[in-house]
């Protein structure tokens, strides 16, 4: 255990505490910059076992903050759940590691967390964190949110039974579509995020429940600003996933993403499970400095980003022009929707 002495010497986890780290499996939504920061934090702890599940590969703009990445994977356009995995094997030999290369969704998710303890949240967007959260609810599976952009970031813990679930807090977290892609994001934010969220973990794993955190933490390091919310009253008795009669509405096949390969052409069209209004203002304000040719008209909002095209309608369906790729199109919107 000389490992991991210094951490046996803080008293809120110990030895027995250690011990039982080293039994648990952790899950890790996403191996982006909050799952690769979280990864390795977890597997230097001494996690058991950590499964760690990403659809994406490494490309040179992850390099500025995704930690575990070298400029090798980038070359090589290694999938994140790989080079995740091999990195780490490389700090912690001792540790179970998983990488599973797909999409999370309805039809993998509840067997991916068979045996799982805690469920961290490393995503970019809320589609996945609601069958997350749905998931987490239905098999009494704690999780911890977490997402930053820009110099701004926020984090809560869910617990099944006690604290109100994501779907009760969604009115009240932000959700202007922002991403990293089309604001930008330093690495600082993603070192404070994760590190809330590597702290509650770790209070999980050692049943450490008394001192979980409550409450909705957010910040932004650049304005010098800091805030802990108290959501306790938020939680909704008719909650579709954890109030009196949970229905877990995000499980269902029926909330996903609706992709279709249109025929004939080089166009993916989507329906986003998450009904939103789209603000065409906000959203070609935000994109204006990085997309190439922007045309709007009452109707639609067209986006030119190199070879792709996204023709957005008020409905929030979109065509991606450009692939027929429906994971890759997926990738896009997301990336510059939001």
């Amino acid at each position: 255990m000389e490992r991991y002495s210094r951490q046996i010497l803080f008293s809120p986890i110990g030895e027995s505490g250690q011990e039982k780290i080293n039994q648990k499996h952790v899950f890790i939504v996403g191996a982006g910059a909050l799952g690769t920061a979280n990864a390795e934090m977890i597997a230097r702890a001494g996690i058991g076992k950590l499964t760690i599940i990403d659809r994406d590969y490494v490309e040179w703009s992850n390099l500025q903050r995704q930690q575990l990445y070298s400029e090798e994977d980038a070359k090589n356009r290694m999938p994140k759940a790989i080079a995740t995995k091999t990195r780490l094997q490389q700090i912690n030999s001792e540790v179970q590691v998983h990488a599973i290369v797909e999409d999370l969704t309805s039809a993998n998710i509840e067997e991916l967390l068979d045996g799982v303890d805690v469920i961290v949240d490393s995503t970019d967007n809320f589609e996945t964190r609601l069958l997350i959260n749905d998931a987490s609810l239905k098999h009494g599976i704690p999780w911890v949110y977490g997402g930053c952009v820009g110099s701004y970031g926020l984090s809560f813990t869910v617990i099944p039974n006690k604290t109100p679930c994501l779907h009760c807090l969604l009115k009240h977290i932000p959700f202007d579509g922002m991403t990293c892609d089309t604001v930008g994001v330093i690495s600082p934010i993603v070192s404070m995020v994760t590190s809330h969220q590597t702290a509650e973990v770790l209070k999980l794993l050692v049943g450490d429940e008394e001192n979980l955190r409550s409450k909705l933490v957010s910040f932004d390091l650049w304005k010098n600003q800091y805030s802990a919310i108290n959501m306790e009253k938020l939680k909704n008795r008719a909650c579709p996933t954890c109030g009196t009669n949970p229905v877990y509405p995000y499980l269902s096949a029926e909330k996903e993403t609706k992709a279709a390969v249109l025929c004939g052409r080089d166009t993916v069209q989507l329906r986003p499970s998450i009904g939103k209004q789209i603000s065409f203002e906000q959203i070609s304000k935000r994109v204006k400095p990085i997309a190439d040719a922007l045309l709007e008209n009452p109707f639609l909002l067209s986006m030119t980003f190199g070879r792709h095209r996204i023709v957005l309608f008020k409905d929030g369906r979109a065509l991606i022009h450009g692939t027929k790729d429906i994971a890759e199109a997926k990738k896009i919107y997301h990336r510059y929707v939001g």
